[in-house]
């Protein structure tokens, strides 16, 4: 029997919306969600997602730095179900169709399941419980104690993945229409996974269509090739190449503030509003170029000089304190404002639910979005299925987590679920706007958090485990969420996208700790002198350590940070949502300047670059910017974003830059 489909617009146009569209004529249907999940499909996202979790696993024990690699997810999925129906088509076997829906749901549990292997602690919370780590923090190291070790276990990893990884996923499922629609967050990576799968499903014969093609084409080379460029210059030192070039001179490197010749965060540049970038750079301005630099400079008199500027009992606790308090402000602001406004339209019909089009948009525009909207909104996901799925997982979790950690009380297990989501909405709130997720920012606050509620009896170990409950939360809904993105563009079903990221939670549970564990059996894990010295296992340990003493032991004036830095966001978005529109928009987005904090003015730079290039771009031809700027800033994201695959095969193989380009005021005669 022939499967059921729902009748396209031929004039939709798959790709982004509005002034980024891309223009690919769909004259075929869409299929029903139930047809867009397939056997060979989950079955390459097995095989793919363990060859990804290997990969990240090298990445995160080896240097603590874990790329973004959906958009090479996307990419080699699809040329590896192109090589399975050309081999079956060779016997004379019949294949069904190799859709953009059923790509997009592969690359949905490829990511899902190599998340857990970057979300899963293998190489910060878990490993710092290690025996290892605890003898290189110091056995004299003030409240490290060695009742506060447990030592990595297939059973007990397995185990602990399954009733922390769900909980992000059922916690904003029901916010999904909000988050892609209302807020009309645009998820950089998403929407370039979302250009690159639909430009390999387009049948060709559209001018406008094989033009953006065309530029997708060569901004991805040249960002592929310039990629592969820097990488030979990197050397193996953290301080070489053009990643720390000091474009704006040796003075302002100093404070961070160069560009490093990135293209994704270029291309990110480009899709963000002006708004974002803006305001990612005014932060950077005020945290990177006044705050920061005046705190350093009491170092002696706020904190003692002798810590590292990462130390939280110093520098590195009030970067921690600044973007916390700017995060949970805006966050808190739109996760009580979310939730009322869905509250009163609980009611609505999905075309009462629907965004309005502006007049200004053509009736083209106004058919694709609409068109776009009722095929996201067609299969719902029932809130009550949301509500029970968070139930259920979170009374697993405070049974089961205390079997697996006896310090970790049941209480204290459900303070943690209840506050996950919390944090889950401002990462995924977050990663929507820049693109950048805060997953180490979110982890750090939940060890303090925890630790310091349990005290020196245990607070060690629940810090961390709670960490892992937190982490793999907030890291899951943003995945979430930027796979709605990618959804709705590609024209994929909710529903069907919904149980790809099941699927792919699952596996990860699973192949995320046995690919761990051929590390942890085949090398000396976390020694300082081997390949995979884990550089970010002591740090977590010695966060839980500080956390247990409680906040007597944060830097001077902590608090007042805090509290004044909060405040300062919720009235940003207070005055956001009262003034007029030609007022309003002049206001930063508190949550966009807390990114500069952590990650440098670097970031900043790039992504205000491409904002420039976006503007002066429309200046001149306003057309053209709305039907190229979408497919050049996809080029730029995914070349870089592919260079991940090669870049981490050469780390396996041990094989160096063999140049190591750094710089160095010149000497005086």
């Amino acid at each position: 029997m022939a499967a059921e489909h729902t009748a396209v617009p031929e004039t939709l146009q798959p790709l982004i919306p509005s002034s980024q569209s891309i223009s690919f004529k769909i004259s075929d249907s869409v299929p029903e969600w139930t047809d867009q999940i397939t056997f060979r499909g989950l079955v390459v996202s097995a095989l793919l997602g363990t060859v990804f979790c290997i990969l990240v696993h090298r990445l995160s024990l080896a240097t603590g730095i874990i790329p973004s690699a959906n958009i090479a997810a996307a990419l080699v999925s699809f040329f590896v179900v192109k090589i399975w129906t050309g081999f079956i088509s060779k016997f004379g076997f019949s294949n069904t169709p190799f859709t953009r829906q059923e790509n997009t749901i592969i690359q949905t549990c490829i990511v899902a399941c190599y998340g857990l292997a970057a979300s899963g602690g293998f190489g910060t919370y878990l490993l710092a419980m290690d025996e290892k780590i605890y003898e290189l923090t110091g056995v004299d190291y003030p409240g490290n104690r060695s009742e506060d070790v447990k030592n990595p276990g297939l059973g007990w990893m397995v185990s602990f993945l399954f009733v922390v990884s769900f909980l992000g996923l059922f916690s904003l499922v029901a916010l999904r229409k909000v988050m892609i629609l209302d807020y009309k967050l645009t998820y950089p990576s998403g929407t370039a996974t979302a250009i690159l799968i639909n430009s390999f499903h387009t049948s060709k014969g559209a001018e406008l269509a094989e033009k953006q093609v065309s530029y997708l084409g060569k901004y991805f080379t040249f960002s592929f090739c310039w990629s592969c460029f820097k990488w030979f210059f990197s050397g193996v030192d953290d301080s070489c190449g053009f990643d720390h070039f000091p474009s704006l001179g040796l003075t302002l490197f100093k404070y961070s503030f160069y560009f490093d010749f990135s293209p994704s965060l270029v291309g990110c540049g480009l899709i963000c509003p002006h708004q974002v970038n803006c305001s990612i750079l005014l932060g950077a301005i005020i945290f990177q170029g006044f705050l920061l630099p005046f705190i350093s400079k009491q170092s002696g008199y706020w904190y003692s000089a002798s810590l590292h500027d990462s130390d939280l009992k110093g520098l590195g606790g009030y970067k921690v304190i600044m973007s916390v308090s700017l995060i949970l402000g805006d966050g808190l602001y739109n996760l009580i404002k979310t939730v009322t406004i869905t509250l009163k339209k609980v009611h609505n019909s999905p075309r009462q639910d629907g965004i309005p089009v502006s007049n200004e948009e053509s009736s083209r525009q106004l058919v694709e979005q609409n068109g776009r909207n009722d095929i996201f909104l067609k299969d719902r996901i029932p809130s009550w299925f949301a509500a029970c799925g968070f139930m259920i997982v979170t009374i697993i979790s405070a049974m089961t987590i205390p079997i697996i950690f006896p310090q970790l009380k049941w209480y204290v297990v459900l303070i943690s679920c209840a506050i996950a989501p919390i944090f889950a909405f401002c990462n995924s709130y977050g990663t929507g706007l820049t693109d950048m997720s805060m997953l180490s920012t979110y982890g750090k606050i939940g060890i303090f958090i925890i630790a310091s509620l349990v005290g020196r009896n245990g607070g060690v170990i629940s810090g961390l485990a709670a960490c892992g409950a937190i982490v793999t939360s907030a890291a899951t809904a943003a995945d979430l969420m930027q796979d709605f993105r990618t959804a709705y563009l590609t024209l994929s079903s909710p529903k069907a996208m919904f149980i790809g990221q099941l699927a792919g939670t699952t596996m990860g549970c699973v192949i995320a700790p046995l690919t761990f564990w051929l590390f942890w059996t085949a090398f000396d894990v976390g020694s300082p002198n081997g390949p995979y010295p884990a550089p970010y296992a002591i740090l977590f340990r010695q966060m839980a350590i500080l956390g247990i003493s409680g906040f007597s032991e944060l830097p001077k004036y902590s608090l007042v940070i805090f509290c004044s830095l909060l405040v300062l966001a919720l009235i940003m978005n207070v005055l956001r949502d009262v003034l007029p529109l030609k007022l309003s928009r002049y206001i930063p987005i508190p949550m966009a300047m807390a990114i500069p904090v952590f990650v440098g003015a670097n970031f900043a730079i790039d992504m205000f670059i491409g904002t420039a290039l976006s503007f002066f771009w429309e200046r001149r031809n306003q057309k053209d910017a709305d039907d190229y700027v979408g497919a050049v800033a996809s080029g730029l994201i995914c070349g870089d974003g592919l260079w991940t695959i090669p870049s981490a095969i050469l780390s396996i193989s041990r094989i160096n830059p063999p140049v190591c380009m750094n710089f160095r005021p010149s000497l005086r005669r």
